[in-house]
């Protein structure tokens, strides 16, 4: 059996440290479950330039937001949750075979992704990217690929266009192999090949349902109000795993307000 925290944060990227760092200043015993921080999104970033007061890359700044956790009153509990549970006036978690409760939970998965075709985990941050909105500046006036359908990839392919990017799109369905040798410059897609500087991945996002039974999302996305409240009682969201616009800003801030619910919460619980 684990601890009881007042407040548990499943997700170690910028919302979950965010909301860890806000819930400790008001007080809060705070537990933090979170993956190596290598496996976060940002991680992977080669540069960002629109976060106010920080910039460099998106592991260096992953970096000193995790030394500020360390800094803080929050623990962190290494590890993958597999379950969140609903126990009436608080929250149960699944890590491994550990179990923690807490009066509060918030939810900052970000958005887990799998490998679409060969090639893509060998050369991310090397000419692969996920997020054309982070990294599309560095390929301005530059031929870049698009492998994705929907909203999501009419909109990044409409953003890389008008900043100068020469853009193949593609939908992502079939057999697709990325090549190269330091940096990825090579795309096979349903054997015709495409020489690029960079290549896009967009996805839809997993199952929120896979780890909180119950909670209302809609295509993988959670459903939450402004203030990161979900339809379960003690069970907030933030981050990336609400939906777009996939942004450090955002996830950052979306994190300040979920805590700051989850500790008006408890006060009204108590």
């Amino acid at each position: 059996m684990g601890s009881k925290f007042d407040i548990l944060i499943v997700g170690g990227g910028p919302a979950g440290i965010s909301a860890a760092l806000t819930a400790c200043n008001r007080g809060k015993s705070v537990g933090v479950i979170a993956n190596p921080p290598e496996t976060s999104k940002l991680n992977l970033a080669e540069s960002v330039t629109n976060y106010p007061g920080m910039d460099g890359s998106g592991a260096q700044i992953l970096e000193k937001m995790r030394g500020q956790l360390s800094d803080s009153t929050a623990q962190l509990i290494p590890g993958k949750a597999l379950s969140v549970l609903p126990l009436g006036k608080s929250v149960g978690v699944a890590v491994g075979n550990d179990f923690f409760e807490a009066s509060a939970v918030i939810i900052a998965t970000g958005i887990s992704r799998r490998p679409l075709c060969e090639g893509e985990t060998k050369f991310l941050g090397r000419g692969v990217s996920y997020c054309a909105t982070c990294d599309g500046m560095l390929y301005k006036g530059k031929k870049v690929a698009v492998l994705g359908d929907g909203e999501e990839a009419e909109k990044d392919i409409a953003f890389l266009k008008e900043i100068g990017c020469d853009v193949s799109a593609f939908s992502g369905k079939g057999k697709i192999e990325i090549l190269g040798d330091m940096k990825a410059d090579t795309l096979v897609v349903n054997g015709e090949t495409v020489k690029t500087d960079c290549i896009f991945i967009l996805k839809e996002t997993l199952s929120a349902e896979s780890l909180v039974n119950g909670i209302e999302s809609e295509r993988g996305v959670i459903k939450a109000d402004r203030s990161g409240k979900t339809n379960l009682n003690g069970i907030f969201a933030a981050g990336d795993c609400t939906g777009a616009p996939y942004q450090l800003a955002k996830a950052v801030g979306e994190g300040n307000i979920a805590a700051l619910a989850a500790c008006d919460y408890i006060s009204k619980l108590n």
